[in-house]
């Protein structure tokens, strides 16, 4: 055992009572209190997600559908509400379970193993979304987003993206970056450095805090892992 399970729930007594429910399993366990919360914890790649629907500011609803397609792992929604209606959104979302409260801690944990249960019966699924922080790379739909802003790019800056970001901590110089983006043949390291540059402007304009690509200096670059 020891997967990794995420509790969001405004509700911190309830959090509580979970977290020991399911530490005495011997799942780790994450905690968050609010819906802004979750970017970051996201980075501990969780194996399963509980997920409050009724909270302040971000309500679960919302989280599932902005995380959603970067995360695989299940989604159990907790809540009050008991109308089919809103189990229907809930599932529509992307969530894979419901349960309503007030609810017992024995089933909320057989359903906890349950869900994992079928996880590693399912085959693994090739990765096309990559997320550091709340910074969202679509492998597949080729975007670029920073929690639910679209980040424009060019193509040849998303390609230099992907190509960085999918080794991410390793450093490469600018001939093996133009190479792995721009193909074999006359290049300049010039060319690199531009799109580089036009790159971070842009990271930066939406996230002024995070270096996403570091400069190595006197090798090339990284992109950094969070």
């Amino acid at each position: 055992m020891g997967e990794i399970i995420l509790v969001v729930d405004d509700e911190r007594a309830m959090v509580s009572m979970i977290r020991d429910a399911l530490e005495d399993e011997g799942y780790q366990v994450l905690t968050a209190y609010d819906g802004e919360s979750v970017w970051d914890l996201l980075n501990r790649k969780p194996d399963l997600i509980l997920l409050d629907i009724m909270m302040p500011g971000l309500d679960g609803i919302q989280v599932c559908r902005w995380i959603r397609d970067s995360v695989s792992c299940p989604i159990l929604f907790l809540s009050a509400r008991r109308e089919v209606e809103d189990r229907i959104e809930g599932l529509a979302v992307g969530g894979d379970d419901y349960i309503t409260k007030p609810f017992s801690l024995e089933e909320l944990v057989a359903r906890v193993a349950a869900h994992l249960r079928r996880e590693l019966r399912s085959p693994d699924q090739e990765k096309t979304v990559l997320r550091f922080g709340r910074l969202l790379i679509d492998l597949k739909a080729c975007e670029v987003r920073y929690g639910d802003r679209l980040i424009p790019m060019t193509a040849k800056e998303f390609e230099v993206i992907r190509f960085l970001a999918m080794h991410a901590g390793q450093v490469f110089s600018r001939e093996q970056i133009y190479e792995g983006v721009w193909g074999f043949g006359e290049g300049s390291d010039a060319t690199v450095t531009e799109h580089i540059k036009k790159i971070r402007a842009k990271l930066g304009a939406v996230d002024p805090v995070t270096t996403y690509i570091s400069t190595v200096w006197g090798i090339g670059y990284r992109w950094e892992k969070k």
